[in-house]
């Protein structure tokens, strides 16, 4: 019998600010991480007699989710090079920053290479467990851990260097001010 879309909308509303969050996290844009989520549960409702009746739908949701963060850093990486190789440097018209890429976490999270980025922000943000992740990402325990290893090594490292960078800012003399 199929499970009822009453209940999609239900899961809907109890899932999609999580899937989204996570999403920003790895992407570190919030509209792009909403078009992700939008596409992955538009993705669910089209499957949702199936996906509804899933232990855990939303870990269907995520993986699916997943997946498009992929797709998305390929067409950003494609786009990248076009600007570069085209010399565009200045921001659009009327665009406004992403306020999560002004801090250093998110900036340091941003170079972070995907698969790394995804594996912090599940296990830091999505508070899951490693196994856990390794299926969402179809990967073994083990490379979830070296992805995480890997990936604190480098946060610690350029987080220390923001500091440092700070404090250096911040310790240089105001020019006239004795």
């Amino acid at each position: 019998m199929p499970v009822p879309h009453d209940d999609f909308a239900e899961f809907y509303e109890a899932s999609y600010r999580r899937v989204v969050a996570l999403v920003a996290a790895i992407v570190g844009n919030r509209h792009q991480a909403e078009d992700i989520a939008q596409e992955a549960f538009a993705r669910a409702l089209t499957r949702w007699p199936q996906v509804g009746r899933y232990d855990l739908p939303e870990a269907w949701v995520r993986r699916v989710a997943l997946r498009l963060t992929v797709d998305a850093g390929r067409r950003m990486r494609r786009a990248l090079a076009l600007s570069a190789a085209l010399a565009v440097t200045q921001p659009r018209r009327g665009e406004v920053a992403d306020p999560l890429a002004s801090t250093a976490l998110s900036i340091a999270l941003a170079r972070l290479p995907l698969p790394q980025r995804q594996v912090v922000v599940l296990y830091y943000l999505a508070d899951l467990k490693v196994e856990d992740i390794a299926r969402d990402c179809e990967v073994s325990v083990s490379t979830v851990r070296t992805r995480l290893a890997a990936a604190r090594h480098r946060l610690e490292r350029e987080l220390s260097e923001a500091d440092d960078s700070e404090q250096d800012d911040s310790e240089q003399e105001v020019p006239g001010a004795r």
